[in-house]
């Protein structure tokens, strides 16, 4: 028997769950960034997440716990190699050249490109559908964005500027590009890209003259790496599996004001008119997306792959004994034409004759 559920669940939580922990992790770095050098300190972070999911997979099967998800494939490798070049290694140090010959203030400012160039990517050529009340949404979200790093100097579009520009735009590309990926196991890929990208930029901070901190100082930072880059990207796979591109991006560009609120709990700031009304125009985004309801009739077409699934409306299959749900297994999709309420998920790709 089909199994019915919100159309929000699991996606939205999972969306939103992954920009608390990213967004926490901003004023947590602050508190190191003092003393270690920022770029050892994205080697740090980066290696972390990929060593600390390490372990916790290696925990994980020794336990006897079982893994659902689909591993990874040979088609996977192209996707999972652009998504540590654009993500994990153009990204970072695109970043840190950026940051070294612009203001800090316009460098804030410039950072909110990464939620945009993410919906636009996803929107314009992904082709996801998006309605106007999806654009005044994300729209809200955005603007909130920027009004939280807005420190009234204004935007220095110099060199150091189109550096953190494009650093935003290999973001978005690799969001985008994640997508791709989004139906295998998202812990193996978040260790994978936390390795390769923290082991690349450890040594390029190293190479440059960066000084190695203490023992406490690491530990700190790989904790952190673990929560806000790879147990947060875990979930924003997760989500970019039952929301599509567009509607997780513009979940997690709520990060940069759950950064915010725990800054005021951290360094004792004060509450200002600038925080309250970012936050109403994100709680106006987040509403707008949340009372979203798109449904319609519309096809399915015939479609193998690998996930981990249960046996809901879109997976209608035998199998020869008994199994625990959730599973994953390569299964095939017949044709099927039905209306509910639903995301551009991994099955619903399909095109709308209007906006």
């Amino acid at each position: 028997m089909a199994k019915s559920h919100s159309h929000l669940w699991p996606g939205v939580p999972l969306a939103l769950g992954s920009a608390v922990l990213f967004g926490a992790s901003a004023p947590l770095s602050k508190l190191l960034i003092g003393v270690v050098d920022p770029w050892l300190l994205a080697g740090i972070l980066y290696l972390g997440a990929g060593a600390g999911l390490g372990l916790l997979s290696g925990a994980r099967a020794l336990i006897g716990l079982g893994n659902e998800e689909a591993p990874l494939k040979r088609a996977d490798l192209p996707w999972l190699a652009a998504v540590i070049l654009f993500g994990g290694v153009l990204g970072p140090l695109l970043l840190m050249l950026g940051l070294s010959l612009t203001s800090a203030s316009s460098a804030s400012l410039l950072l909110n490109l990464e939620g945009l160039a993410t919906m636009a990517i996803a929107w314009l050529v992904f082709r996801e559908n998006v309605d106007r009340r999806l654009l005044l949404g994300a729209a809200a979200i955005l603007a909130g964005a920027v009004l939280l790093s807005w420190n009234g100097v204004g935007l220095s579009l110099d060199a150091g500027g189109l550096f953190v520009a494009a650093a935003c735009l290999c973001w978005g590309i690799d969001n985008n590009l994640t997508r791709k990926l989004s139906s295998a196991d998202p812990v193996q890929i978040a260790m994978i890209k936390g390795i390769a990208a923290g082991a690349t930029n450890l040594a390029l901070a190293l190479a440059f003259g960066a000084a190695w901190p203490g023992a406490m100082l690491v530990a700190a930072g790989a904790v952190v790496g673990l929560f806000g880059i790879g147990i947060s990207l875990v979930m924003f796979m997760l989500g970019l599996r039952h929301l599509g591109t567009a509607r997780t991006g513009a979940y997690f560009s709520l990060a940069p004001f759950i950064g915010a609120v725990l800054a005021l709990i951290i360094f004792r700031e004060a509450v200002t008119p600038q925080l309250v009304l970012a936050g109403a125009l994100m709680a106006l985004g987040l509403w707008l997306h949340l009372t979203e309801r798109h449904e319609h009739e519309h096809s399915h077409e015939a479609m193998e792959h690998e996930h981990a699934h249960v046996h809901d409306a879109h997976h209608q299959h035998d199998h020869d004994g008994p199994v625990t749900e959730p599973h994953s297994h390569p299964h095939r999709h017949e044709p099927l034409r039905h209306k509910h309420p639903h995301y551009p998920d991994l099955h619903h790709g399909h095109s709308h004759s209007h906006g």
